[in-house]
């Protein structure tokens, strides 16, 4: 059933006795009556759907019967006439077995009540249910970037004509510039995912209001009937509905357990900054439909969808930051601590961690704890070698980042032709690009320079010689922000971390 009381589209309830009421929305009239709930489309234009004719009711009522039996059979149980005086069919109905209001999702989330195995069943059957939608060329197509981009275009000309008074044009300049860097770099991973058959015919609209928990395991209701493209969708963007509507009601754990439980259902990774930006989209084009109905609303009601479409595209906004793809260059000289706060940065933010000196190694075909004891600029460490193994770094960095991963690059970069290698990078793949430079007190470089010379696992073969000589050939590293790494790699992190959130 379409939303409730606090959802984006307003309920208008009509007691008709004992357990028996009337409950409106902006396309449909429900009768609940019993054990049964009598749905009954309204004879509407609303651009996006047509109800004007009884045959389009008709097929619409039959429509949703289908789409929706595929997840909630039992809930589903058909359509009824109605007929006139002639006896010929003037109504059809769309009769379902009626949901317990209390047993709302979004009623229980905002209760305060425990969900999480209704969730996690919840998660286990959608997964079900991706794995055996239907899909096919035409359904593929619609995860390509360019489909995802029109979408996002779309939302972002229909908040600018419907709610200039209601999210600023700043904002809204941010989320699109935002959400089309994002596609715009990520057209491997996009496809990847065509290819993978992770583009499916899925529910389309799996809001907490339509959600019911009982006894016997959780129904979603409601799915997206009346414009199939709509519904044709990556599965983790049909799975980000329910996580940004979570959110929305304040319950993030609960989001983010969602997301969670439906990968591992899946059997698929997924990429955090894709989720990001599948959340974004959800709540934007939520944002959307909350202006759509703050402009043909009563004024109570235009005040709250006001106040959703604000809340909402602000959401969306913070998941489009939060979903930044980042090429962190991470460079100083050796023994500056930047291999220790790559790890660091990896499993906070979290991010994929290449390092020079394992690079280095393998096109080399050595092992990468064994050490080479070469001079300053000779062996594995020639000009030559060292620009094969920054090459190699760039190619690395640009296959991952394409899949919406930040890349954390550990290398010296000494030159500034290694760092301009690595941005070009950064920019063909629409990453942000960030550079770090470690630095410490001589002492303490001459310290874990003698340190790491006693242990036969470490990654470098630098020594103090040729420290010194690397230091003294730097060029000149303006651009890069400087980590001070003397202390204890937890207080380095917290700097590097602080330097990352002001960007």
């Amino acid at each position: 059933m379409e939303a409730a009381r606090d959802g984006l589209f307003q309920w208008a309830n009509v007691p008709l006795g004992p357990g028996a009421a009337v409950r409106e929305t902006h396309s449909a009239v429900v009768v609940l009556l019993g054990d049964r709930a009598y749905k009954i489309k309204k004879p509407v234009d609303l651009g996006f759907l047509d109800f004007r004719s009884v045959e389009s009711r008709r097929v619409a009522c039959h429509r949703e019967l289908a789409l929706n039996r595929r997840m909630t059979p039992d809930v589903y149980v058909g359509v009824a006439e109605v007929t006139g005086p002639d006896g010929a069919p003037c109504e059809h109905v769309l009769v379902m077995r009626r949901m317990p209001d209390e047993r709302r999702l979004a009623l229980l989330v905002r209760s305060g009540v425990g969900v999480r195995s209704d969730l996690r069943q919840l998660a286990r059957d959608v997964a079900a249910f991706h794995a055996s939608a239907r899909t096919d060329q035409a359904i593929t197509s619609c995860g390509s970037a360019e489909a995802l981009a029109a979408r996002w275009r779309s939302n972002t000309e229909g908040l600018r004509e419907l709610g200039p008074l209601l999210v600023t044009k700043a904002t809204l300049d941010e989320i699109e510039e935002l959400a089309l860097r994002y596609v715009g770099g990520r057209e491997p991973l996009l496809s990847s995912r065509m290819r993978a058959g992770l583009v499916r015919d899925g529910h389309g609209d799996l809001l907490a209001e339509d959600i019911f928990c009982l006894a016997d395991g959780p129904r979603a209701l409601d799915c997206l009937d009346f414009d199939d493209r709509l519904r044709w969708m990556d599965v983790l963007d049909d799975v980000a509905t329910l996580a940004m509507d979570l959110e929305r009601l304040g319950a993030l754990q609960a989001a983010q357990s969602w997301l969670s439980d439906y990968a591992e259902f899946s059997g698929v990774a997924q990429p955090v900054s894709l989720s990001h930006h599948y959340i974004a989209y959800r709540a934007v084009m939520r944002a959307k439909v909350a202006a759509i109905v703050e402009r043909g609303s009563v004024q109570a009601d235009s005040a709250a969808a006001a106040e959703q479409t604000r809340t909402l595209a602000l959401l969306g906004l913070s998941h489009l930051r939060a979903g930044r793809v980042r090429l962190i260059l991470l460079g100083g000289a050796p023994a500056s601590g930047k291999s220790t706060l790559a790890e660091g940065l990896g499993d906070s933010i979290p991010a994929a961690v290449l390092s020079s000196d394992r690079v280095r190694k393998e096109l080399s075909g050595i092992p990468p704890t064994q050490h080479v004891h070469a001079r300053f600029g000779e062996g594995i460490y020639t000009p030559e070698f060292t620009s094969r193994t920054y090459q190699r770094l760039a190619d690395q960095a640009e296959r991952l980042l394409a899949l919406g991963e930040t890349v954390v690059v550990d290398a010296s970069f000494s030159t500034g032709e290694q760092r301009e290698l690595l941005r070009s990078v950064g920019h063909l793949t629409s990453a942000d690009v960030i550079e770090l430079r470690c630095f410490a007190p001589k002492e303490a470089l001459e310290g874990r320079l003698r340190s790491r010379a006693a242990q036969p696992a470490a990654f470098s073969d630098a020594d103090s010689d040729i420290a010194a000589r690397m230091t003294a050939t730097t060029d000149p590293w303006p651009e890069a922000q400087a980590i001070d790494t003397q202390g204890a790699p937890a207080d380095s992190l917290r700097l590097a971390l602080r330097s990352l959130a002001r960007v």
